[in-house]
């Protein structure tokens, strides 16, 4: 795809380029209809699908609070700062990836000992930014996702939970020094030109001169011209579980499905995902057929389920992983990666045998 840009082994998109191929898509649909103004009610009839997002409006929020009967949570999203390639000091950072697998995508600033204490020590009593007006009703009771914790608050579970996690140094050597460093920063392309680069597993809620002053620490960023800072904000999802079916549909009222990040699922991928299972199932309640539920094999019937009928403890927006799905019925000899791959071929032959359904 044009939208994709190079990450080593990892899926990444330009942001902008790709939210924009697909409004393309939904725009060019023949039979797609679409009328640019606000939905504050629920339609009383017919099949409804709302996939309005983690920052729905005000106005929707209180409709979709009145249909579920129950209160809304709150959930904190974070994301990265972005500095601008030609300010990064290129003689202190190295293009690497982990263990040379795939292009040398990533951008790797080495940290030593002593550097990473002053770093460490810095990271840990900066200053976090105050609540927006329209967060502070939810921060009685903050849920910080795991997948977007905000690097302050990880650094402040251990001295050396930041080393085992985005500053890992394992697999990456500086071939100019022949060894691995004691932590390492990396930095990831924001854009297909590669003129700006977001710093992986850096999310924060550190006010903006902090985050000028700390993150300036890392080696190869003392001049770092940051072309965004990292923000905090409140998404907001249904507490799915006994809500929702394994197709999306809500329980007591069949004919309306919700879809997207806003059930509990969180990623591009998985938001599309449950989009497309709702969609499915919102094609076939129009012509009267029976619901497809996915078959739990797979990482889409695995993910509606997770949203149906929850895991243990409270609910919190979950990613695919391959732990959510069920566990192979025989041991696979070479280890996690031949694991995985096994449940992969499982899950498309499980799809294979309900493509025709699907496609109906």
């Amino acid at each position: 795809s044009s939208d994709l840009v190079p990450a080593g082994s990892a899926l990444a998109v330009d942001r902008e380029a790709f939210s924009h191929t697909v409004t393309q898509q939904i725009l060019q649909h023949p039979l797609i209809e679409v009328e640019e103004r606000e939905a504050t009610e629920i339609p009383e009839e017919g099949i409804v699908v709302i996939a309005t997002g983690p920052l729905t409006s005000a106005p929707m929020a209180a409709t979709i609070a009145r249909m579920t009967g129950q209160d809304r949570l709150y959930f904190y999203d974070a994301v990265a700062p972005i500095v601008d390639f030609a300010s990064i000091n290129m003689d202190v950072a190295f293009f690497a990836s982990r263990y040379d697998k795939g292009d040398a995508d990533y951008i790797n600033c080495p940290m030593n000992r002593e550097q990473y204490d002053a770093f460490y020590r810095a990271l840990i009593t900066a200053k976090e930014a105050e609540l927006k007006e329209f967060d502070k009703e939810g921060q009685k009771n903050p849920k910080v996702f795991e997948g977007c914790m905000p690097v302050e608050v990880m650094a402040k579970r251990g001295y050396d939970t930041l080393r085992y996690g985005p500053l890992k140094p394992v697999g990456l050597v500086d071939k100019r020094v022949g060894k691995e460093a004691f932590a390492v920063v990396q930095l990831r392309k924001e854009n297909r030109e590669g003129t700006m680069y977001n710093l992986v597993g850096f999310q924060t809620h550190l006010t903006f001169p902090e985050q000028k002053r700390v993150f300036s620490m890392i080696p190869g960023l003392e001049s770092a011209n940051f072309l965004r800072y990292g923000v905090m904000h409140r998404n907001t999802y249904l507490r799915s579980p006994g809500f929702l079916d394994a197709t999306y549909a809500v329980r007591r009222a069949p004919r309306v499905f919700f879809a997207g990040q806003m059930t509990g699922v969180e990623g591009y991928i998985e938001s599309a995902g449950s989009g497309l299972v709702a969609g499915v199932n919102a094609a076939r309640a129009a012509r009267e057929m029976a619901p497809l539920v996915f078959p739990r094999e797979t990482m889409l019937g695995a993910m509606a389920r997770y949203v149906g009928e929850g895991g243990v403890g409270d609910f919190s927006p979950m990613n695919a992983n391959f732990g959510i799905v069920p566990p192979l019925e025989k041991k696979v000899r070479g280890g996690k990666a031949a694991r995985n791959e096994a449940i992969s071929e499982r899950a498309l032959a499980s799809l294979a045998a309900i493509r025709e359904e699907i496609e109906e």
